[in-house]
């Protein structure tokens, strides 16, 4: 089982310049980052790592302010609630507080040029409350004078202010330097390998505790408590047939009481610090609603990660149907998840235990052939095969040619296959070789990772 990654949050009131220094932290090739309906603009959350520590930065800029706006202005009163203060009040509250839930780590960013607010006031006596490392990055410290002009920051009493300029890079080193000092290592160099970690993920109100519930009440079960943190669910271990088994719970993110706009956003989140530990996910579908826009979010990372994934149309006895219906539903559902379309569909239900017997073994079954090795006879006859069954892609009358391939790698399943020039090698033709190894070998529920190498003379 995989080591969860930490996560800083960058917290802040509007303009201050969260979205610059967010795009500096992921500002990588080999940045991830998702676009999540709802929000006011794209990206809300990547990949980022300095001195060797990897982490999940997250923007709560992201978060849409206008409902909170009007809850403020109805509390405060329309005269009042005209400020930029009252206005964004509740706004900064609602994404401290979220930060300091989902984080390791918090930088709190204030405007340098604009000096200390009553919002930024605000915001920091609700982090000073947090048992969590928070940070001030002065923003805007281009000048001397306002990097001199930083020590006013003081007044916050959440410690020494770093003056930085998020948008050159200036002073971000020696803030990032403090924050990975307080970050668990990733990954840990202790794993617990003899473990299989299946994340149960998906939306708010799917079903995922009366899963977990189902699923460590078994009878063969041998179920046991494994520590965590105070900021992540507890996982449950089982022994399912000899093979221990944790299961990361990503439930609770409702716990809070009503829904707050922005929570939604947050549960990707969690789901995602979920993936990160898991070998398999198993991505949790309510069969009333369908395939949202956030289920499709939760799998395209899944995907990127590439771990495998299993999915459940919960909530199945609810729906009514005829015996076409879930023919029909899974058709529709693999056409929404196209991009998988190698993943299992179970149809279930949590409440009534209806086919919860068959996530385990189908979750292990997906285990297996991750895990599985093709010989490179095998590969190569594949590869063989599949080029003499159609034409070549060519490139100004250059054909394609491949000359070996072999699996170099498991979990997942890694290929790397040498030709005279991988830039022949369109996406459509790659997508044909990976339908072709999965004929051979369906490596059920797992993404399949093809590496295209020209082959230089020391190949030849």
């Amino acid at each position: 089982m995989k080591q969860r990654k930490p996560v800083v949050a960058l917290v802040g009131r509007p303009n201050v310049g969260k979205s610059t220094l967010f795009n500096r932290l992921i500002g990588r090739p080999t940045a991830i980052v998702e676009d999540i309906p709802g929000t006011t603009r794209d990206r809300i959350y990547g990949d980022s790592d300095w001195n060797g520590v990897g982490f999940i930065v997250i923007d709560t800029g992201g978060l849409e302010a206008p409902q909170v706006i009007a809850d403020a202005r109805q509390r405060i009163g329309p005269d009042e609630g005209t400020s930029d203060s009252a206005q964004f009040l509740s706004h900064i509250q609602s994404q401290a507080r979220l930060a300091i839930e989902e984080a390791d780590a918090i930088i709190l960013v204030v405007d340098g040029r604009g000096g200390l607010t009553a919002a930024d006031e605000e915001v920091a006596e609700v982090l000073r409350l947090a048992s969590k490392p928070v940070f001030v990055a002065v923003n805007k410290a281009e000048s001397q004078q306002v990097q001199q002009d930083a020590v006013e920051f003081w007044n916050l009493g959440l410690g020494e202010p770093f003056p930085i300029s998020a948008y050159h890079g200036d002073g971000v080193g020696d803030l990032l330097d403090e924050v990975v000092r307080v970050l668990p290592p990733y990954p840990f160099d202790e794993v617990d390998k003899s473990a299989i970690g299946i994340a149960i993920v998906g939306r708010p109100n799917v079903g995922k505790s009366s899963l977990l519930n189902t699923l460590t009440g078994q009878e063969r079960a041998i179920v046991s408590e494994v520590p965590g943190t105070t900021r992540d669910p507890i996982d449950m271990e089982i022994t399912f047939e000899g093979q221990r088994i944790v299961l990361i719970d990503t439930a609770g993110i409702r716990r809070r009481g009503r829904v707050e706009q922005g929570i939604e956003q947050y549960s990707v989140l969690r789901s995602m610090r979920a993936i990160d530990r898991a070998d398999v996910a198993l991505l949790l579908i309510d069969a009333l609603e369908g395939v949202t826009a956030q289920d499709m979010h939760v799998a395209g990372y899944v995907l990127e990660k590439q771990r495998s994934v299993v999915v459940l149309i919960n909530k199945w006895d609810a729906l009514e149907k005829d015996s076409h219906t879930m023919v029909e539903y899974a058709k529709q559902v693999r056409e929404q998840l196209n991009f998988m379309d190698y993943v299992p569909v179970l149809f279930i239900s949590a409440k009534t235990r209806q086919r919860v017997h068959q996530v385990l073994p189908t979750a292990m079954q997906v285990v297996s052939s991750r895990r599985h090795r093709l010989s490179t006879s095998e590969v190569n006859q594949v590869l063989r095969d599949a080029y003499d069954a159609i034409q070549v892609p060519t490139r100004q009358g250059r054909p394609l040619r491949i000359y070996y391939g072999s699996q170099v790698g498991s979990d997942p399943p890694t290929f790397v296959i040498f030709v005279n020039d991988e830039e022949l090698v369109h996406f459509s033709y790659a997508r044909y070789l990976e339908n072709r190894i999965r004929a051979h070998y369906p490596f059920d529920g797992t993404p399949i990772k093809l590496v295209f190498r020209a082959r230089r003379h020391t190949d030849q």
